[in-house]
């Protein structure tokens, strides 16, 4: 998973960079483009060939286009959050959807191996099922003989190890989301302060400079916030999965239970 979760980060990264990359050659090149005659015909032709390609694009565009307004300093961090924590979580999602395990036929299977072959037979039905309420099953079966009390200790104990295994990176998404709009604030205050700074050197408060200023300031500010809702709904999808798969974790953890003591009175 570590793996996994390092090959989204760089390529998400290469995407990103290349994407950004290429938005800028184009700003660069309409910036220093002489404007020939015709300009409105070329113009209509641009806005329409842009227009083509669906809302999405010229969404996509001007996103594109705002970030690099807002500076390479602030903005690369607050894109540095986004790729690292959409990392983090698609890892956390498939690892979750990778730890889904239908308890109902797990229980089924391991009751009719301990009727048919015991508690080994049981052992690698568990052994063969992946998911922590598997593994759950095995550290029970494997302390079988010392009695159930034992066993419903060992359970207790390894199921809050796998709560653990589970909530695993759930701390870096939350810090994530805090850190993005906080380096977005961060931007905009910088940003005003250098607004003001230019006022002060101008000695004259004109319209255009003002809002210019303003205008890259409060860019940070609002691709911060566009990076926390979006890490905050990965963040709550992970929070709901874990909650659910540890539900199933304790409800089959005492049919478990029940399973073994009938097992041991049929003895």
């Amino acid at each position: 998973m570590k793996k996994l979760f390092a090959l989204i980060a760089v390529f998400g990264m290469l995407m990103v960079a290349a994407s950004f990359e290429a938005v800028a050659q184009v700003t660069d090149s309409t910036q220093v483009a002489p404007t020939p005659p015709v300009a409105p015909a070329a113009a209509t032709d641009t806005v329409a060939v842009t227009t083509d390609q669906g809302g999405l694009g010229v969404l996509h565009y001007q996103l594109k286009t705002k970030f690099i307004e807002g500076g390479p300093g602030f903005m690369s961090s607050i894109l540095l959050c986004l790729i690292i924590g959409l990392a983090v979580a698609l890892e956390r999602v498939i690892y979750l959807n990778l730890a889904t395990t239908n308890t109902t036929k797990l229980l089924k299977n391991v009751e009719e191996a301990l009727e048919s072959g015991g508690v080994e037979a049981a052992k690698t039905v568990c052994r063969d099922t992946r998911g922590p309420v598997a593994s759950i099953f095995y550290q029970g079966l494997t302390r079988v003989d010392q009695g159930i009390d034992v066993v419903e200790k060992s359970i207790i104990s390894y199921g809050g190890v796998q709560t653990g295994l589970l909530e695993s990176g759930l701390s870096w998404i939350a810090l994530f989301i805090a850190l993005a709009p906080m380096l977005g604030f961060l931007g905009t205050v910088i940003g005003m302060v250098i607004a003001f700074d230019n006022i002060q050197r101008a000695g004259d408060i004109s319209p255009s400079l003002v809002a210019g200023g303003i205008k890259i300031a409060l860019i940070t500010t609002i691709f911060g916030l566009i990076v926390a809702i979006i890490l905050q709904l990965f963040y709550n999808t992970i929070v709901a999965k874990i909650d659910s798969i540890t539900n199933k974790m304790e409800d089959a953890s005492i049919s478990f239970m029940d399973l073994l003591v009938k097992h041991n009175l049929k003895k």
